[in-house]
């Protein structure tokens, strides 16, 4: 029925819940005779299915309370049945799943053409609040760091079969993970918006189990995540140590690897690196392909910056921006993405209030703070990695047992850097060389200090190490 105090109250809402909220859980929603519902003081609304249904009674009735009353109709409770199901052919099996799923899904994390889209006529990615719009291809600025990266997201965004599954990401903080899997989402969406792809982060695909359990909707549960085309998860190392979560996700991995469903995944750090994740699990993680996105050079960062420029100009207006202000926060701001370009937000925003030129006087003033707490903090694990990578032995031999000249010549190079570039003691550095005495640190370094006078190839080896773990 068309009444415009509906379409009034549906715009209240949209402005107490949010754009993406409004989409997702009012849109899809009817009003059952507005002027019943001023009679009987009872908000009679229909919801597509059972679970909107509950959600939005459950989550929204202060401000369904708020927006009925804003147009003259004072109601004290609010009233949400379902509406009966239009007759239709016999599903499939995977279609009865599937639509299974769409009744005890959230939709806030599938992609998918929904009720909210069919219903309010509303543009953009339905059901996406979990989405970043910011974060696609096109925002995503790619260097020798994350080159690999970034072409392995773009390969499973065309949404063909792929040759790797999973595909496993890992880096540190701010390194692009969570763009490259938001950027996949995107992506598929519109290229193949039948598609149906859950992106969720670790920590909520435990807690819907958690829920699932309590709720006694288990089966749900599996059906929803069983049933998806693309399954992404996001910071997998928060289910370590959790053993009825990694339960769960190891069946439910196995079962969408077997019905050639696409997952990938991300984490802080390389599957076996993983503490308290079961076996079985980094096993499957290993067996697709994993990819490192390694820290940022110089070169990307100063084209991360030149690019937010132009997204800031389309905010703050053509702010000139002195010469070598971009190249001196590419240069001091090395460990975090996001907080560059957050200084970079810094510098417009003030900028833009006080009518000033960015220059280099104003950054180092306004990023003082900045500058200081992102003084690189090189790590005995970052060195062993990197030496590893460079003499091309197996991480677990560096701080392992072995003594063949072949690794034991790597693994008191970084011994060496650690006591140089760190400022751990030498107890704590052999700890973390498989639990060594500091006598043997010592030895090490000692060694190393030796040589490098009278081995060119050993000095040059460590000056390309140092360079690589100050950049």
């Amino acid at each position: 029925m068309k009444d415009e105090r509906w379409e009034s109250i549906r715009l209240g809402l949209r402005d107490l819940v949010g754009e993406n909220n409004y989409i997702t859980w009012i849109a899809p929603l009817r009003a059952a005779g507005l002027d019943d519902c001023a009679r009987e003081r009872v908000a009679r609304l229909i919801a597509p299915t059972t679970f909107v249904a509950n959600w939005v009674k459950r989550n929204y009735t202060p401000q369904i309370l708020h927006a009925f009353a804003s147009v003259g109709l004072p109601i004290e409770r609010v009233e949400i049945t379902v509406a009966a199901p239009a007759p239709r052919p016999r599903p499939t099996v995977q279609r009865a799943l599937d639509a299974r799923a769409d009744d005890g899904a959230d939709p806030a994390a599938v992609t998918q053409r929904g009720a909210a889209a069919r219903q309010s006529g509303d543009e953009g990615v339905n059901g996406q609040a979990s989405l970043d719009r910011r974060f696609t291809f096109d925002n995503f600025v790619v260097g020798k760091p994350n080159a690999l990266a970034h072409a392995a997201a773009r390969r499973v965004a065309e949404g063909l079969e792929v040759s790797f599954n999973p595909l496993f990401l890992y880096g540190g903080v701010g390194l692009g993970k969570t763009h490259l899997m938001h950027a996949i989402a995107w992506e598929l969406q519109h290229r193949k918006p039948e598609m149906r792809v859950l992106y969720v982060s670790a920590e909520q695909f435990m807690y819907r189990f958690i829920q699932a359990l309590r709720d006694r909707q288990i089966m749900d549960f599996k059906q929803l995540f069983r049933s998806v085309d693309v399954l992404m998860v996001d910071d997998v190392q928060f289910i370590a140590g959790k053993e009825s979560t990694q339960e769960e996700f190891f069946h439910t991995f196995n079962a969408l690897v077997d019905n050639g469903r696409q997952i990938v995944i991300s984490a802080d750090r390389a599957p076996g690196e993983i503490k308290d994740l079961e076996d079985r699990i980094k096993s499957r993680l290993q067996c697709g392909l994993v990819v490192d996105l390694h820290p940022t050079d110089y070169e990307l960062r100063l084209g991360i910056l030149q690019r937010k420029v132009q997204l800031n100009r389309s905010t703050y207006g053509d702010l000139a921006v002195g010469e070598g202000v971009l190249e001196f926060l590419a240069h001091r701001i090395t460990t975090n993405v996001r907080v560059l370009e957050g200084a970079l937000t810094r510098l417009f925003a003030l900028a833009s209030l006080v009518g000033r030129e960015i220059t280099l006087d104003l950054a180092q003033d306004t990023l003082a703070d900045i500058l200081r707490s992102s003084e690189r903090k090189v790590t005995v694990e970052e060195i062993q990695r990197k030496v590893a990578e460079h003499y091309n032995i197996r991480l677990s031999d560096m701080i392992g047992p072995k003594r063949l000249r072949t690794i034991a010549r790597p693994r008191q190079v970084a011994m060496y850097l650690a006591k140089q570039m760190t400022t751990r003691s030498l107890p704590d550095i052999g700890r973390r060389f498989g639990g060594r005495d500091h006598t043997t640190i010592m030895h090490g370094v000692r060694k190393v200090e030796e040589l490098r006078s009278n081995d060119t190839q050993l000095a040059e080896d460590l000056e390309l190490l140092r360079r690589l773990l100050e950049s």
